[in-house]
């Protein structure tokens, strides 16, 4: 059976590429344990190593019986016959700057929709130059940053916006997203990720002058901002500051990097969209940070974090100190928690808006798994599912999309029923929440 709206064009409506890592493993068994083998979703795994595949394929149950593809992310011949066979790729392998781009370029080339969970926002940005027009005129529909960066940042804001405007009559101009409580560690292929942008950024002044734009991701875009909306943007990774909003001190997040981005491009899809049923409004600005608590000791902890913060970002900038980290303090890409420790991880997101007229509304977005891996690998396998199910060809063009204006509320109902991910709302500081 295929979804209402697609082609049977293709043996597969969706491959898991890079299964046999760290996190494709955990994709895969979740999207086994949600929609098994034998249903209407014909899916099935690819890499380059036909042993670890049919090894996988074992390790996943003795009557699993998924379909092996291979091919090699630096082989655009065999990544252009991945595409042949399927509708969607799910992409796991990254860092994505090192080893992603000849595959969202095939898929650009192919009209192959795509999703991933980068978080790197200088390859995000030179893959929507380098492909955009591409992807436009082939129907490809790309989609980055399908993790915890940036999937519950991105629907956050949408839901809020959404909330907001159904009870003002207005979006909200102004939104802060703030950790309230998280437990689980990244991954490790984001610190390498966030390692290799440090070091390209230290070797690269035009992308250190680019990472000082929220707007970065927005450039392909006509939109409403405009250079002076820029500069008085806040700044991705906000100073230490006491919150009034939140009645608490604030320290930054380093997720903001890349979150922050999403979020404003996703503002200037939806703003130069033809009749789009939302938008955030010309004023919009969005910052995030983690609290840190009240009085003297939410301050120093605050000022702590940000130490901490500062001195990593120039460990990894210094060639010595870098190998250093990547040596035995950070995580190797491809390893990562226990399952069980995968189940005790959780997070806990809160949004605070504001309209022009003063009215403010919170949505709480938390998720029952570690960001990192757990959570991150439901909702990537979420977003492949929407993709997959609920997107067909003619209700979005081609193109470089966010999650939030490409999937918007189907993926957040989805999150919700199937991958322990909760979204609800209140005027703020007034009663209990409640669930969307």
């Amino acid at each position: 059976m295929v979804a209402k709206g697609f082609a049977p064009v293709a043996p597969y409506d969706l491959v898991v590429f890079g299964a046999t890592g760290f996190v494709g493993k955990i994709v895969c068994q979740y999207l086994l344990d949600t929609v098994g083998v034998a249903g209407d979703l014909r899916w099935a795994i690819a890499g380059r190593s036909i042993p670890k595949l049919e090894q996988l394929v074992k390790d996943l149950g003795p009557h699993t019986a998924l379909p092996v593809c291979v091919a090699d992310a630096a082989d655009e011949a065999t990544l252009r016959d991945l595409c042949a066979q399927t509708r969607v790729v799910i992409s796991t392998v990254g860092p994505y700057a090192r080893y992603g781009e000849p595959l969202v370029k095939v898929c650009a080339e192919t009209g192959t929709d795509y999703c991933d969970l980068t978080g790197e926002a200088q390859w995000v940005r030179r893959m929507v130059q380098t492909y955009g027009a591409l992807a436009q005129r082939s129907g490809a529909r790309i989609v980055h940053c399908c993790g915890f960066d940036s999937i519950p940042s991105d629907l956050g804001v949408y839901a809020l916006q959404h909330q907001a405007q159904r009870r003002f009559g207005q979006p909200c101009q102004r939104v802060k997203m703030r950790v309230k409580a998280a437990q689980g560690g990244i991954s490790g292929g984001t610190i390498a990720s966030g390692i290799n942008l440090v070091k390209e950024a230290a070797a690269n002044p035009a992308l250190r002058q680019e990472w000082a734009n929220p707007y970065s991701l927005c450039l392909d875009l006509q939109t409403v901002q405009t250079a002076q909306t820029a500069k008085t943007h806040p700044p991705t990774l906000i100073p230490v500051q006491y919150d009034a909003a939140f009645q608490a001190w604030v320290t930054p997040f380093v997720m903001a990097e890349i979150n922050t981005r999403i979020v404003l491009r996703s503002q200037g899809l939806l703003e130069q969209a033809d009749g789009a049923p939302l938008t955030y409004g010309p004023n919009f600005q969005y910052d995030e940070g983690i609290l840190t608590g009240t009085g003297i000791v939410g301050g120093l902890v605050a000022h702590a974090l940000k130490i901490s913060l500062t001195g990593l970002g120039i460990a990894a900038a210094l060639g010595p100190t870098r190998w250093l980290l990547e040596q035995t303090i950070v995580p190797a890409p491809g390893a990562g928690p226990s399952p069980a420790a995968q189940a005790e991880g959780f997070y806990d997101l809160r949004f605070w808006g504001e309209t022009a007229t003063g009215q403010t509304l919170e949505l709480k977005v938390t998720g029952d798994r570690d960001p990192g891996y757990g959570s991150t690998a439901k909702i990537l396998g979420q977003a492949g599912l929407c993709l997959a199910q609920d997107c067909p060809k003619t209700a979005k063009p081609g193109g470089f999309w966010t999650p939030a204006t490409l999937f918007g509320e189907g993926l957040i109902d989805r999150l919700i029923n199937q991958a322990g991910l909760t979204f609800a709302v209140r005027e703020a500081h007034m009663g209990a929440f409640s669930s969307l």
